[in-house]
C-alpha cells in the first residue's frame, strides 16, 4: 500500500496539535516534544508536524510504501523523471529508521519516497550538512 506523506513546519506545537487533533478527530500516533505524526486511514496519509525555529509551512511531501517492491518501483520512477535528486538510502529521521530517496519538482518542492523499517528514539541522524534541498527535513548534500 502507498500512503501520501505531508510534513509541515510549525512555530507552536501545542497550538498545532490542538488544530490537527480537531481536524483529524484523532490523537497523534507518535508524539514527541518537537514532533507529532498521524498515520491516518481516512484519508490514507502520513501527516506530520515538527517544531521549527524557521519559517513555518509545508516542509516536504512524500510517498510512503510498505514493501521493498513498491519502494523499488517508485525509486525507478523518480530515476526516469527530471529533477534534482538525492538517494539517501538507510537513515534515521523523524523518529523512524527508513530507506529513502528525494527529488525536487520543477517548482523546487521536495518529494520523499521512503519505506520505514521501525521506530527510533532520536529525531534524526544527519551525516552531512543540510544543503539546498531545503524543504527536506533530514537530507545531507544533494547530488545534482
Amino acid at each position: 500500500m502507498k500512503r501520501l506523506h505531508i510534513n509541515v513546519k510549525v512555530q507552536d506545537l501545542d497550538t498545532s496539535l490542538a488544530f490537527y487533533e480537531g481536524l483529524f478527530a484523532s490523537k497523534p500516533t507518535v508524539l514527541k516534544t518537537d514532533y507529532a505524526k498521524w498515520m491516518l486511514d481516512d484519508p490514507l496519509v502520513n501527516f506530520s508536524i515538527n517544531l521549527s525555529g524557521e519559517e513555518s509551512g509545508i516542509e516536504h511531501l512524500g510517498i510512503q510504501v510498505d514493501t521493498e517492491p513498491e519502494r523499488d518501483e517508485l525509486f525507478d520512477r523518480i530515476d526516469q523523471i527530471e529533477g534534482k535528486q538525492f538517494k539517501e538510502g538507510e537513515t534515521v529521521c523523524c523518529y523512524a529508521r527508513s530507506t529513502k530517496s528525494w527529488i525536487a519538482d520543477p517548482q523546487g518542492v521536495s518529494w520523499e519516497i521512503f519505506q520505514t523499517h521501525g521506530a527510533s528514539e532520536v529525531n534524526k541522524i544527519v551525516a552531512a550538512p543540510v544543503s539546498d534541498f531545503e524543504n527536506a527535513c533530514c537530507t545531507p548534500e544533494i547530488e545534482a
